[in-house]
């Protein structure tokens, strides 16, 4: 079975292609919906309020994430000791799960896969891309927030066009355009690797 990672900046619409992989019957597994369930596990929870102590946690002792998040896209040093404690575990959980799928592939979604070096535990690598404008449309919108705030997130990424050029495949993700023919027609490719 082949290990496939599918990237792409924050707003570029991996969901959106990553359901068209799923309407063909392709496993896929979701790094981020992963890591959200760590938010509620004591361990992590522990190694969190050591990094960052007091600031992204309410009242409860729950994670504030719009806290954290404006702890850790304005602090390098503090988002490299955050994926540290999740990414690991992610992967982990990842080929875990892969190694219980029976197809000829299965599909790691995450934003950060060239950040984080995750690509060289894969087979192939697909990008999704769409040029910033139009994401900072689409976040903007979607997420009700400041260009700054955006712009804060994006910094922590590479480029879009950067990882267009790492990826082994790239699926433009534009309106109107094929989506559906570009996911059969990445899918025959990878079938053949």
């Amino acid at each position: 079975m082949k290990l496939v990672g599918l990237t792409g900046g924050i707003g570029c619409g991996k969901t959106t292609v990553l359901q068209e992989f799923e309407k063909i019957g392709v496993p896929c597994f979701i790094a981020d919906k992963r890591a959200a369930s760590y938010y509620t596990d004591r361990t992590f929870l522990d190694n969190l309020h050591a990094i960052f102590g007091d600031k992204p946690f309410d009242a409860d002792g729950n994670v504030d994430k719009q806290s954290l998040a404006s702890i850790v896209f304005n602090d390098r040093q503090k988002l490299l000791q955050l994926n540290s404690l999740i990414h690991p575990r992610v992967m982990a959980e990842f080929k875990e799960w892969a190694s219980q799928q029976q197809a000829p592939y299965v599909i790691l979604e995450s934003a950060i896969i060239f950040e984080y070096n995750l690509d060289q535990h894969l087979d192939a690598i697909i990008a999704v891309y769409l040029e910033k404008e139009e994401r900072m449309r689409r976040l903007q919108l979607r997420d009700r927030t400041t260009r700054d705030a955006i712009e804060a997130r994006m910094r922590n990424q590479i480029s879009a066009e950067e990882k267009m050029d790492r990826a082994d495949y790239v699926i433009l993700n534009y309106e109107g355009n094929p989506r559906q023919r570009q996911v059969a027609f990445t899918d025959r490719l990878i079938r053949q690797l």
